[in-house]
């Protein structure tokens, strides 16, 4: 099995509980994120892992590609997305403003930075799965585990944090590694991130 087969795998076993929604439980998802790590794992250059915060309810919980909603995946003209917008699998087409703003910025940059989140799963308020919540530090720490195995496939040269639960999560991970920041785009916060994103993919 590669190691990318063996990390979907054991992103497919939590099982969905009255507050986390695994997307991976779904094999369109679960194909989605292939496509994209297997993308990424033959990128040349410079390599930048980027961590957020977790799967929104309108992005990530439907594509399992993080920082993406179905209308980016369809509508972004991106050699990224090019390279597999024809064995996607996309229940449903909506937008999510995180994944318009992220890839609005990066539409024009030659340095395509890996995504994940500190919690890969979608929390949820009890009962509410059209609904968003912050990952808790159990969460986070369970994200942590993750994000090592993905950290060790992918080899990063640097990794940030979009947003405060990021960096926990990378700090947790990689408390050797200097961690930087950048402004989340949520909440009248996107001039900051583009400014953060400048600083460590480049202008």
């Amino acid at each position: 099995m590669s190691a990318i087969e063996s990390f979907l795998d054991t992103l497919k076993r939590p099982r969905n509980s009255s507050s986390v929604a695994n997307p991976y439980r779904d094999a369109g998802a679960v194909n989605n994120l292939r496509l994209y790590l297997e993308y990424m794992m033959n990128i040349q250059g410079r390599r930048v892992l980027l961590v957020g915060e977790a799967p929104g309810f309108k992005g990530c919980r439907i594509t399992g590609i993080p920082f993406t909603s179905g209308r980016v995946l369809t509508e972004i003209c991106h050699p990224l997305f090019n390279s597999f917008r024809s064995s996607l699998s996309l229940p449903k087409i909506v937008a999510e403003n995180t994944a318009t703003i992220v890839w609005q910025y990066l539409s024009d940059k030659t340095v395509v930075p890996l995504f994940w989140n500190s919690f890969p799963f979608h929390p949820h308020p009890v009962g509410n799965k059209n609904k968003n919540r912050a990952p808790n530090k159990k969460e986070i720490q369970q994200g942590a585990r993750y994000l090592k195995l993905l950290f060790a496939m992918f080899e990063p040269d640097v990794v940030a944090g979009i947003g405060a639960k990021g960096v926990e999560c990378a700090n947790k991970a990689f408390p050797e590694l200097v961690i930087e920041y950048i402004r989340h785009p949520s909440y009248g916060g996107k001039s900051e991130f583009i400014a953060g994103m400048d600083k460590i993919i480049g202008q």
